[in-house]
């Protein structure tokens, strides 16, 4: 294997996180609160997107190596804590993915016909067939996974959302009736504290900047680490506020609240836009860049949380036959059991009466697991602090006695531990009829998650430890 061919330069190592934190499949349901985007937003980036963004450069930076989260909780708590952190950020991955999928079914149903965006065996049918396209893809190596993930974020989200914002202020300033009401009152920017039900939907604001760590599974096959992170993560967080905010925005002010889509709602304003236009006939191409952009972070999320799981298995939490990679370095029977579980909890997630319901569904529970992870990973980054205060971060919190790091780490924890609260509430949008569905589905899919780690970590056996590892707790 050609070692410098697999490494991953600054601007691909920016479009490759951009990959996994900015999707423009959130961006329909950040519409939909209307000017509450804005409170929902900010609070979102400021309490949870920049403390979770600068305490894994400081972690990526001091042990750049790949394995991300896995590596970085296995150092503070050892790996059995390291290999919970690395499990939630894998499940997590499986729900995000899904939604995704089924955003490229929503997109692409505009290049054959709107209607499918809602019919449930076109969105199931999609799922399976980008799913194990992006698997097969991803079996080819880092190197090929990289760049699908950065030529896909590039054409099919950028240059989308790009046009999305111009076409938005383009068309606000055009004395277009508005489908959202401006007016700057308190009512309006603030939402209603009082009902829980509707800080559910600071979720999907929050859930929107979720992934800046994920990309650090890769951190040994970067080119200079330590310098090329902090700047990646940098961008990031620009590109993330900017495409999400304005792009909910411009969906906003020209689809109706009520009749905003969470699946295909990006695609509605454009058909909207360019209708009024008269250029109605671009909308199947810009259906086709949106649902390839969207495989494309899917591709991203396959084959990066992967990575700390293999790490895991290396140390004896899975069957030896599951730490098997191919000539790429890929694991490739990882990999298959990945698509196949997906396969299934997508087909179960179907069964909801309605689409939307679903897309909540693995909204909320994503969410609730990948919060669990940042807390392991927010702690790790403070106890490390103190644990190994002689390694070198390239990028490191500033604050004198650790002070920086506590800040921001309570920042973050406390943001979490609301969120996780949050989650157990179904949003207004759902019928009282579909309350015990979406709480058995949130309950008994937070249980299976963290009953499996349980077992397999007990069922661990000396002999599925790799040699390099054995004996070695915090390795």
């Amino acid at each position: 294997m050609n070692q410098k061919k697999d490494k991953i330069n600054l601007f691909i190592l920016i479009t490759l996180s951009s990959a996994f934190v900015v999707s423009i499949r959130n961006v329909p349901s950040m519409a939909e609160t209307g000017l509450h985007m804005i409170f929902f937003g900010l609070i979102a980036a400021i309490c949870f997107f920049i403390p979770t963004a600068l305490i894994s450069a400081e972690l990526a930076t001091g042990w750049p190596k790949e394995g991300g989260v896995f590596v970085w909780v296995t150092k503070a708590f050892g790996s059995k804590f390291g290999f919970l952190a690395s499990w939630l950020q894998w499940t997590n991955m499986l729900l995000s993915v899904i939604s995704m999928f089924y955003f490229v079914g929503g997109s692409f149903a505009y290049v054959i016909a709107p209607d499918l965006a809602a019919n449930k065996i076109f969105l199931i049918s999609v799922l399976f067939v980008a799913l194990w396209t992006c698997t097969l893809a991803s079996l080819k190596g880092v190197r090929v996974n990289s760049l699908v993930s950065t030529c896909c974020f590039l054409l099919g989200v950028l240059l989308p959302a790009i046009l999305m914002i111009v076409l938005g202020v383009f068309y606000f300033f055009s004395d277009n009736p508005l489908s959202i009401d401006l007016s700057f009152t308190p009512k309006n920017i603030f939402p209603d504290f009082k009902k829980f039900a509707t800080l559910v939907l600071i979720l999907s604001f929050t859930r929107t900047f979720t992934g800046i760590e994920a990309s650090s599974n890769h951190a040994g096959k970067v080119i200079n680490p330590a310098r090329n992170y902090p700047v990646a993560i940098f961008f990031v967080v620009i590109i993330g506020l900017a495409v999400n905010l304005l792009g909910a925005f411009s969906v906003a002010i020209v689809v109706p609240q009520r009749d905003i889509s969470f699946v295909s709602g990006f695609m509605q304003a454009f058909e909207m836009f360019l209708r009024k236009m008269n250029v109605g006939w671009i909308v199947p191409y810009i259906g086709v860049l949106v649902a390839g952009g969207a495989i494309g972070g899917a591709n991203a999320w396959l084959m990066g949380p992967v990575k700390g799981l293999l790490e895991a298995a290396k140390r004896g939490f899975f069957p030896p036959f599951l730490t098997k990679v191919n000539k790429h370095g890929i694991p490739r029977n990882l990999l298959i059991v990945q698509g196949i579980v997906i396969s299934l909890i997508g087909s179960f997630l179907m069964i909801s009466d309605k689409i939307n319901i679903a897309f909540w569904i693995s909204i909320a529970l994503s969410m609730m697991i990948y919060a669990s992870m940042y807390f392991l990973m927010i702690i790790s980054g403070i106890y490390l602090r103190y644990k190994h205060p002689e390694v070198k971060r390239a990028y490191y919190i500033p604050g004198k006695k650790n002070s920086g790091m506590w800040i921001i780490g309570s920042l973050g924890i406390i943001t979490i531990l609301f969120l996780f609260v949050v989650a157990l509430f179904p949003p207004l949008e759902l019928s009282p009829k579909n309350h015990i569905f979406y709480f058995m589905t949130i309950f008994m899919g937070f249980l299976i998650v963290f009953i499996i780690p349980t077992i397999l970590t007990i069922a661990k056996k000396e002999h599925w430890i790799h040699e390099r590892y054995k004996g070695k707790k915090n390795e």
